[in-house]
């Protein structure tokens, strides 16, 4: 657990595990689009995400498709969140969205 963790203590590894939330399957130059990364970067990043169990990937041909993995997030919300009454938790995550102004949760 310590390493999705670490994983996920990264702004740029969170973008890029949000990328194939929206769209998942991708190739690397597809997940490198619009982002201020050089294709070493991603490539490094998706490196720790996929050593985190975070990304899978798969072949295909000669394109490699990465895979988000919700397993280890779900893992760490049945383990720190679940305890919790969820109900709360809501209230107060859609508090601190109407306060912060974030629309693209």
């Amino acid at each position: 657990m310590d390493k999705v963790f670490k994983a996920l203590a990264d702004s740029s590894r969170r973008k890029l595990l949000d990328r194939l939330r929206i769209r998942n399957g991708q190739m690397l130059g597809e997940l490198c689009e619009g982002l201020s990364m050089t294709r070493q970067a991603v490539t490094k990043h998706l490196h720790i995400l996929q050593r985190a169990n975070l990304v899978a990937t798969r072949w295909r041909g000669r394109e490699k498709l990465h895979y988000l993995n919700p397993l280890p997030i779900h893992e760490i919300a049945e383990r720190w969140i679940k305890k919790f009454e969820h109900g709360r938790l809501q209230v107060l995550a859609d508090l601190k969205k109407n306060l912060e102004g974030d629309t693209d949760g």
